[in-house]
This record gives structure tokens, sequence and C-alpha cells, in this order.
């Protein structure tokens, strides 16, 4: 339970922040880069523990719930305001998202965290579950190279120029598996603790691997 909170909150907080652009340095970022990579550290600790059918729930479940908070965004966005009330500008500018960052933050999200916990499960059973360090990092290098580069694309796309896109884009991907890397100590620390007390260490070798949530 503490985990899936954990992964909602950051997954949410991460798409309500996103809206700001950042520029730390020679990087350019959006401020999602804050607390997103932390669902991609705890979809690994889910796959690596429980399995990717578990992880699968898990990442429909933070969907459901992400699409529950943009749509009280949206709907408290459009109930009219009380007349002393002068922020509705303010209102719209945070939480105003368009319909084009909402997509590219809905499609970004299935493929990036889907790619994750396939790769990590995928080389759970080749590696025979020693090297957890080459699951965690291996898979957030593709995961969040994907979604990195369709988030940004279909967000910033034609908005900001080639050069800032690009930027977007690598330096997303860069600090985001770097933030993965910073962290693997500790995501040994709860995997070990967790396969301990729960007993759990599944190895997906039979998994149907589609993303919807049909069979084992």
């Amino acid at each position: 339970m503490v985990i899936v909170a954990l992964y909602v909150t950051s997954l949410i907080t991460a798409n309500t922040v996103a809206v700001k652009v950042l520029e730390i340095g020679p990087w350019v970022t959006d401020a999602g880069l804050i607390t997103f990579p932390i669902a991609y550290i705890v979809g690994d600790v889910l796959t690596e523990v429980y399995g990717y059918a578990a992880a699968r729930r898990v990442i429909w479940l933070g969907f459901i719930c992400n699409l529950i908070a943009v749509g009280t965004f949206q709907l408290a966005g459009a109930l009219p305001a009380e007349s002393s009330w002068q922020n509705q500008g303010a209102w719209d500018t945070i939480f105003g998202s368009t319909p084009r960052i909402l997509i590219a933050s809905f499609c970004a999200y299935l493929l990036g965290e889907f790619a994750n916990s396939y790769v990590l499960a995928r080389l759970k059973v080749i590696t025979n579950g020693r090297w957890l360090w080459t699951r965690t990092i291996g898979s957030t290098i593709v995961g969040q190279g994907l979604d990195s580069v369709v988030f940004v694309l279909i967000a910033f796309g034609g908005t900001f120029s080639t050069g800032v896109v690009q930027d977007m884009i690598v330096t997303n991907w860069i600090l985001k598996t770097a933030y993965e890397t910073i962290a693997t100590p500790f995501t040994y620390l709860v995997v070990n603790r967790l396969k301990a007390v729960e007993g759990i260490d599944v190895y997906d070798r039979d998994t149907n691997f589609s993303p919807v949530p049909v069979g084992g």
C-alpha cells in the first residue's frame, strides 16, 4: 500500500508541475523531473519483487488516478468563479493544460512505464536474478528514453525551436537515468527488505506481457 501510494503521488505531482520549463545551467527540462523518476524507481521495485502482472495493475491504477486528477482540474477551471475571485488566469496557466499536453502525458506514461517494466522483467529472467543494477538502470534507459521522446515531441514539438526540443529530450533522458543510477543503493535496500519480509521473488518466465491486464 505504501509503495502504491508513493507511486501515484509521484506521478500526479510530476504531471502537475510539468507545465513549468526549467533552465538549470546548460540543462533545459520540465519540472516533472523533480518527482517523476520516483515513479520509475517504485515501478522497478514492484516488477522486481512482485512481477510484471502486479506492476501492470499499478501502472493502470496510476493512469486512472491521474485521469481523475486531470478531470478534476478541468472541471474546477470550467465552473463559474465567485465574482470577487480574480485568479482565473493564474489557475488556467497552471491547471488548464491543453489537450495536447494531456495526450502527450498519457501516451508517454503508458509507453514508458510498460517498456520499463517489461525490460526489467525480461532481464531478471535472463540474468537469473543477478546484477539488479543492470535491470534497474537498463530498464530506465529504455523507459525514460521512450517517455522523454514521446512527451516532448507531442507536447512541445512546433512550440519551441528544434534545438530546444532536442535539448529537452536529451536532458530529460540523461537526468532521469542519472536519478535512477544514484538511487540504486536505495533500490537495493528496499527490494531486499521486501523480498525478505514478504517472502516473494517473482520470475516472469511464463508471463503474458500484454499491457492489457488479462491473465498472468
